[in-house]
């Protein structure tokens, strides 16, 4: 797929982003909102603000959950682009499930139909995904420059999954890595123009690009 820095200077995008990870990603547990990014999260944050540094970008929308709010920060003070910070933007709940090691949980909190006590079924997250773009087209179209999206995997997956036209023959992934980057035309059909792309982590580190696991 097209390189979003070829894309960049052509209009103006929304960039979908996964917030970078955390000592509960690491550890395969299910999170709480207040969880922040670990120091390898903080680290591809920081690799993800210098890749967006030098492209005009106009204002960062984030998820006020801890991991997203930080990644976003580190974005915002490096482009000079003003903060907002979105609800609708959280990730899945997953109610009593919060804080739980996969390994312990005795369902998968990911099958279809599943509804985690206390938290959203999949419908659900998909109908607040719906409206959560809804509100991130709006601010793009009141934004000069590019619109960077600080969000959860899970999020990312409905809205790619459902909303977006990818190209032929290039099906959604399974997961989105850590501060992975999804380049969407701002207006409809909201073509993509890279996805799940971790180019700034793998330039310089040599490293995969971190987990791919499909919470976030």
């Amino acid at each position: 797929m097209t390189s979003p820095r070829a894309t960049a200077g052509a209009r103006a995008a929304i960039v979908l982003v996964r917030h970078g990870e955390t000592e509960l990603n690491a550890a395969r547990i299910l999170q709480r909102p207040e969880t922040p990014l670990s120091a390898r999260g903080l680290e591809q944050a920081g690799r993800l603000a210098a890749r967006l540094a030098g492209l005009p970008v106009g204002r960062v929308l984030s998820s006020d959950y801890a991991r997203a709010r930080m990644t976003a920060e580190c974005v915002a003070r490096a482009t000079g682009a003003p903060l907002e910070l979105e609800s609708l933007l959280r990730e899945r709940n997953f109610g009593d499930l919060r804080g739980t090691p996969y390994a312990e949980l005795e369902v998968d909190p990911f099958a279809p139909g599943y509804v985690p006590p206390g938290g959203e079924s999949w419908e659900e997250l998909h109908a607040r995904a719906d409206r959560a773009w809804e509100q991130v087209v709006q601010v793009s179209g009141r934004t000069p420059g590019h619109l960077v999206v600080v969000t959860h995997g899970l999020v990312c997956h409905s809205l790619v999954s459902r909303r977006f036209a990818l190209p032929p023959g290039v099906p959604a992934p399974p997961g989105y890595a850590n501060t992975s980057v999804t380049w969407v035309d701002p207006e409809p059909p909201w073509r993509v123009a890279a996805l799940n792309c971790t180019a700034h982590l793998e330039l310089r580190s040599g490293q995969p690009a971190g987990e791919r696991s499909p919470e976030a």
